[in-house]
């Protein structure tokens, strides 16, 4: 099969997906599995059809599978306890109630680093109302500050499930990509903070009414702000030694790399940050845990699932050689960079879902690296920072963080549109600026 015919039918395949999630409303797995199979007949020798698309799906979920079961545990645990609003009356305690938006924002970027954007948002949601009402701030600013601050992490680093399958594709190393993708997170969400800011200023957009508080949770009740940092803390804190002593001793041969080696995995690390959130649990009995481990396997279930299926297509995409073709045809042009830029921004904003555009995105550069000149550590560490840029480029109607931010505000979608969606172009394209002027030195 020539390679235009074949690129034709990848190209087909992915407006496919996005045709199918987007306006037919079809699940993303049947979607992605139906066009899995669809590329496959197609394109590969009937011998490898089976062998390739169970490759895809089993090593995808063999690379990250446990750690996003790992992740859902610790903030279904946060989320449960009181854990992650102790975290965010801690922040405003030190800031002080005038600083409240900022304050919001540290919240939204801390919570967000083990949780998904739209729990996270959801869990956040009450304190961005009481934030906003007692500031006398509008609504849909401090709503935009928080959702844009979990955001930003969400889309760049791991355990996100988009980051964690795309980092298995590149062969990113985790490590590294938490600690350079948390720093560029910062100018992204800074970014959105004083554009949301802008959007909103001398506009009549109400502040949120006075929150009833929660008598569950009240302050006395709420765990101490030191527990609750300790299971988000530790896993990073660990995976990042564990990264920065492998990168001064390659060979792991002294005493303090073999001592930070295991924990520093991060199954190992993320299993750490469990056991730590379990002190957060007052009844400490056998039910009680497993009201919360069976709560984080049925939000992580859809999301492993889904994930999986993602890598699944990615593999058959790179077993139709396309991407070699295409690394040919734009090797030498200097634009290495923007493709999976533009490819992820493009797929984001078609079909909605931030996971699914670079999980594709991943897979279709994946063996263009080397062409493009990016096949090295930095080169494929940018790769992926391109890609996760990308993904925040337009969150919007066909994205369910959306109607979450929307409904869980109480903000109109069209007011939803001009300050959120807003935002998240502009974090997009200030991220791809950073990695951009970070590759001109460091590659």
């Amino acid at each position: 099969m020539s390679v235009l015919l074949t690129s034709t039918l990848v190209c087909i395949s992915i407006i496919s997906i996005i045709i199918l999630t987007s306006r037919l409303k079809l699940k993303a797995f049947i979607a992605l599995f139906i066009v899995s199979l669809f590329l496959a007949f197609t394109t590969l020798p009937a011998s490898t059809i089976v062998s390739t698309i169970k490759e895809g799906f089993g090593n995808t979920m063999a690379s990250i599978g446990f750690l996003i079961i790992l992740g859902a545990i610790i903030g279904i645990t946060l989320d449960k306890t009181g854990g992650t609003l102790s975290i965010a009356r801690y922040i405003l305690s030190k800031t002080g109630e005038n600083r409240s938006a900022p304050a919001l924002g540290i919240t939204g970027f801390i919570t967000g680093l083990p949780i998904f954007c739209d729990s996270g948002f959801i869990i956040l949601s009450g304190l961005a109302k009481s934030f906003s009402s007692k500031s006398k701030l509008a609504m849909p600013f401090m709503a935009t500050v928080l959702a844009t601050s979990l955001y930003s992490v969400h889309c760049l680093i791991p355990p996100h499930p988009g980051a964690l399958a795309a980092a298995g594709l590149i062969k990113v190393n985790i490590g590294y990509l938490i600690i350079i993708g948390t720093i560029f997170a910062i100018p992204g969400s800074l970014a959105a903070y004083y554009w949301s800011r802008w959007m909103t200023k001398g506009k009549n957009y109400p502040s949120a009414k006075e929150v009833e508080v929660d008598t569950q949770l009240t302050h006395d009740n709420l765990p101490s702000a030191f527990l609750s940092f300790l299971p988000i803390v530790v896993p990073l804190l660990l995976i990042t030694f564990r990264s920065l002593f492998s990168l001064i001793d390659k060979g792991g041969q002294s005493l303090i790399s073999k001592i930070f080696f295991f924990p520093g995995e991060p199954i190992f690390a993320l299993s750490i940050g469990v056991v730590l959130a379990m002190f957060l649990i007052k009844d400490k009995t056998i039910a009680s845990m497993n009201a919360v481990f069976s709560e984080a396997i049925e939000k992580a279930g859809p999301i492993l699932i889904v994930t999986a299926a993602g890598g699944m297509f990615g593999m058959v995409i790179k077993a139709t050689g396309t991407g070699e073709a295409m690394g040919k045809l734009l090797a030498g042009t200097s634009i290495g960079l923007v493709v999976p830029f533009l490819i992820a921004a493009v797929m984001k904003t078609a079909q909605g879902s931030s996971t699914v555009a670079i999980i594709t995105t991943a897979s279709f550069v994946a063996p263009m690296l080397s062409m493009l000149g990016l096949d090295s550590e930095w080169g494929r560490l940018l790769v992926m920072l391109s890609m996760g840029a990308g993904s925040m480029i337009v969150s919007h109607a066909n994205d369910s963080y959306f109607w979450v931010i929307s409904n869980f505000s109480d903000i109109e979608p069209d007011t939803t549109l001009k300050v959120y969606s807003s935002s998240t172009i502009l974090m997009g394209i200030v991220v791809f600026a950073c990695v951009w002027i970070t590759s001109l030195i460091v590659l």
